[in-house]
């Protein structure tokens, strides 16, 4: 049977959750083809790739300067007149930490990920006198457990989930993805779902309508990239529809990184970058830490970059195709905002198994509580 008579004999309710997060059938077919046809599918860019240039990437003003009293009180006021909103990327599954919903984990003692989000959405609240946006971008696999946990507390508004799209797995020859029950390999086609996802959802235009200028996105996980007026303060002042926060790489760390393509300032992951650009020479790396201007966020449309991604699934090599929220720096005027990776003022704390985690707990209770985060 040939993909197409795969797709065509889809069970009804793969096909049903497919069409409910918007699956492009006409493009995924494409992609597969030249799988079939043995045609590489080539993940680089095509253009001049150079350092980043002078002023592309810029400090964060330093605590107790005038910059950063000004910026303070800009993201401060933006804050209070329920002008920023914050989207967090929920939708993994903590597969080296037990199987769980990564935002379920538990991050402290006793507290989850999801918690000490929450916990710090509470904290602001308090401190600017009203509540805040938290939007969930959630997936197939963590959507219904999430939904379950926040129960009543989910309001559609100001605390609301809206789950990613879905692709299917394929095998190494094109063809669909089976498990032994013959059912198709379903995935979320990465955290660049996030744009499509977050319009589709309604929110941004209510929030958009509600006079709401910021949306920023981060990693469950990353308990660092906390709500700040300083950092929200930076985005305005500065006046570009995208802040991408970076820090400095550290022993192996590899990400994506800011250059410039053909003049302009975007993040490239290693794997796009031209043969010949050594990633070592950009000191820096993006966090996944993202403040966009609300109304440019809810006019982009552009044609993504799906790049082929091969995993093992069950012990079987496999091709899933994915695209990447950085992806939005090529077509947003971005500027690059140096933040912390150490100390109090940290906002880069990722958490990728047990092992990380125990380091970094101290570090990451440390850091919420000197912001206020109980």
């Amino acid at each position: 049977m040939d993909l197409a008579e795969q797709l065509d004999h889809l069970s009804e309710d793969v096909r049903r959750d497919l069409e409910r997060s918007h699956f492009d059938r006409p493009r995924f077919e494409r992609l597969a083809a030249r799988l079939r046809a043995g045609q590489p599918i080539d993940n680089r860019v095509h253009g001049a790739v150079d350092p980043p240039g002078a002023g592309d990437v810029r400090a964060l003003p330093a605590p107790g300067s005038a910059e950063a009293a000004h910026c303070e009180e800009l993201g401060l006021a933006a804050l209070a007149r329920g002008e920023v909103a914050l989207v967090v990327l929920a939708g993994g599954m903590a597969t080296r930490m037990g199987g769980v919903v990564k935002a379920l984990a538990e991050a402290l003692p006793g507290r989850t990920f999801l918690d000490l989000r929450l916990a710090e959405v509470d904290a602001m609240t308090r401190r600017v006198g009203r509540p805040l946006p938290l939007w969930l971008m959630t997936s197939s696999t963590t959507d219904a457990e999430l939904r379950r946990v926040l129960g009543d507390r989910l309001d559609g508004e100001q605390l609301a989930t809206f789950p990613q799209q879905l692709s299917l797995r394929l095998t190494a020859r094109g063809e669909l993805l089976l498990d032994a029950s013959g059912r198709p390999g379903l995935h979320a086609p990465g955290h660049g779902d996030l744009v499509d996802a977050l319009r589709d959802s309604g929110l941004l235009t209510a929030f958009l309508a509600r006079g709401g200028r910021v949306v920023m996105v981060a990693n469950v996980d990353n308990l660092g990239a906390t709500l700040d007026p300083l950092v929200v303060g930076f985005h305005l002042e500065h006046g570009r529809p995208v802040t991408c926060e970076v820090v400095d790489k550290v022993g192996t760390d590899r990400g994506g990184i800011p250059v410039r393509l053909d003049g302009r300032p975007v993040i490239l992951e290693e794997f796009r970058l031209p043969r010949g650009f050594d990633p070592a020479s950009v000191r820096v790396f993006n966090t996944n830490t993202f403040l966009f201007d609300a109304r440019a966020l809810a006019g982009l449309a552009f044609d993504w970059t799906f790049f082929a991604v091969t995993k093992q699934v069950d012990g079987a090599p496999t091709v899933q195709f994915e695209r990447l929220l950085g992806e939005v720096t090529s077509h947003l005027d971005t500027v690059f905002l140096h933040v912390p990776r150490n100390g109090a003022e940290s906002r880069f704390l990722p958490v990728k198994d047990p092992e990380e985690l125990a380091a970094r707990r101290a570090e990451i209770a440390a850091v919420l509580h000197a912001r206020g985060i109980q």
